[in-house]
């Protein structure tokens, strides 16, 4: 028998449930290869592949710019690239490494279909955030090679 709490510890009277079935199913082995993935700083993990700013551009307006703004300067999920000397977090003001972008991109955006980028769609997305934050030039393409070359002003942040 298991027995499930809403809290650690101990649950209020009510919230106890008593079975013996378990709970849930195992995950495809197709979902867990995807999800099993870790791009490290120095950009092992980075699969192979690559994308442009002008990609981005056209990517970047069909999926993400609904919440981050046309251009990543702001909408309902806030600014990605903030203007130069402000205090806002942003790629271009506190992001640590062009590779946790990635990662993060890949994993969790967009906002309602995370992970649904194929892999050449989020260096092409990361490029173009990356051009309009001014850190690499517009007619860049990024790979496994080049995204960890990318210095990050956020990067003296962190130790």
């Amino acid at each position: 028998m298991v027995v499930f709490t809403a809290l650690v510890g101990a649950a209020p009277d009510g919230l106890e449930l008593e079975t013996d079935e378990i709970v849930g199913e195992l995950a495809p082995a197709d979902l867990v290869e995807k999800l099993d993935t870790t791009v490290t700083v120095d950009g092992s993990g980075l699969p192979p592949g690559g994308g442009s700013v002008e990609q981005g551009e056209a990517i970047f307006a069909a999926r993400c710019a609904a919440c981050h703004g046309l251009r990543g300067r702001g909408g309902p999920a806030g600014p990605l690239v903030a203007d130069a000397g402000g205090a806002q977090r942003a790629v271009n003001t506190y992001w640590p490494y062009a590779t946790t972008l990635f990662d993060y991109v890949r994993r969790a955006m967009p906002y309602d279909a995370p992970g649904s980028l194929s892999d050449a769609e989020v260096y092409a997305v990361v490029a173009m955030i990356l051009a309009e934050a001014q850190l690499i030039s517009r007619d860049a393409r990024l790979d496994a090679g080049s995204l960890p070359e990318v210095r990050m002003p956020g990067r003296s942040l962190f130790p």
